[in-house]
C-alpha cells in the first residue's frame, strides 16, 4: 500500500478483457510528506478518483482484486482518496 497523486488519465480504446469499463489514471507515488518518489504508474480507478486527489494505491495481485472481475492484468489500483494525512515530526 502506498499514496500517490492523481496526476492524468489515460485513454485506452482497446483493453484486455473485463477492463472494459475502467478509468485508468496516472498517478505519481508520494513518499509520506508528499513529496513525489519513483516513477509515474498507471493504476485502475475502482474509486473514482480525479486529477489532483492524493488517493491510496495498492499493487501486485491486491490491485486486480479491486476490480469488479477478479484477475485483471493490472499492476495498481486506487482504492481509497485520502482526506487527511496525520504525520508526526520525527
Amino acid at each position: 500500500m502506498y499514496l500517490g497523486r492523481v496526476i492524468g488519465t489515460v485513454v485506452a480504446t482497446r483493453k484486455a478483457d473485463h477492463m472494459d469499463g475502467l478509468r485508468l489514471m496516472l498517478v505519481q507515488p508520494l513518499s509520506h510528506d508528499r513529496t513525489p518518489r519513483g516513477n509515474v504508474v498507471v493504476a485502475v480507478d475502482a474509486v473514482n478518483a480525479g486529477p489532483g486527489d492524493v488517493v491510496h494505491l495498492v499493487s501486485s495481485r491486491e490491485a486486480s482484486l479491486a476490480c469488479p472481475k477478479p484477475f485483471v492484468p493490472v499492476d495498481a489500483a486506487i482504492c481509497g482518496i485520502v482526506d487527511a494525512l496525520d504525520v508526526e515530526a520525527p
